[in-house]
């Protein structure tokens, strides 16, 4: 008889293994004469047996628990754990959101601060009748535009790129804004004083900066609808 084949069929009949030497497993010290061993992840169960105060079970059984495998080459098992056996600790459901980072912080904030002005610069000029300075508003332009650059390149968690096209839709709607009344003023068209009063995009524009300040406040991304 092969000897691969004699060793087969004496551990199909007698072969045990203590339980020691498989990681992960274990049984009491003091185990019943019908104890059984159960693998946490695994549906059933493997008779134990006792030999001189020690705990055994057939390996064959265990390997069918586990869904492991077994190889014999000559005088030598392999005892090969299924993948599934191994033990992995899942990742938190939810991961902490990465906040705003230090130099993108501050150049989002020096970005609504130059808006905020270039806005208040209109509202005035619109509400007391004054004249709008074209070189007023391009300075304004040109420094939330620069603004806005260092900001992009300051852009480096996730938090700080997705905020950034809120605030390229905040410098496009204060733009937008500010082009159409200078340019009402060079047609000499009639401003009423409390024209912004009902205008949509001028809303739009402060709601955006509210929403942007809070984000700043919690140093958190979340989106701000009314900024698109």
């Amino acid at each position: 008889m092969r000897p691969t084949s004699l060793l087969k069929r004496r551990l199909r009949d007698v072969v045990l293994v203590l339980l020691l030497v498989i990681p992960g497993l274990g049984v009491s010290q003091t185990v019943p004469s019908k104890a059984t061993l159960t693998v946490q992840g695994y549906a059933g169960q493997v008779p134990v047996i006792q030999v001189n105060g020690k705990s055994y079970v057939e390996i064959e059984s265990l390997a069918r628990l586990t869904s492991s495998t077994l190889s014999f080459h000559a005088d030598q098992i392999t005892f090969t754990l299924a993948a599934a056996a191994v033990n992995t600790t899942p990742a938190p459901a939810d991961q902490p959101k990465p906040a705003f980072s230090r130099d993108f912080l501050v150049a989002e904030i020096e970005e609504m601060t130059v808006v905020r002005e270039w806005r208040i610069a209109i509202v005035n000029a619109v509400q007391n009748s004054y004249t709008i300075a074209e070189d007023s508003v391009a300075g304004y332009g040109m420094n939330a535009d620069s603004k806005l650059a260092l900001a992009s390149a300051a852009a480096v968690t996730v938090s700080d790129r997705n905020v950034l096209p809120l605030l390229g839709s905040e410098f496009k709607n204060m733009q937008a804004m500010s082009e159409r009344y200078l340019a009402m003023r060079k047609s000499l068209t009639y401003i009423s004083p409390d024209s912004l009063d009902g205008d949509p995009l001028d809303q739009q524009i402060l709601s955006c900066a509210r929403g942007l300040a809070a984000l700043a406040a919690i140093g958190l991304f979340e989106d701000v609808p009314v900024c698109h």
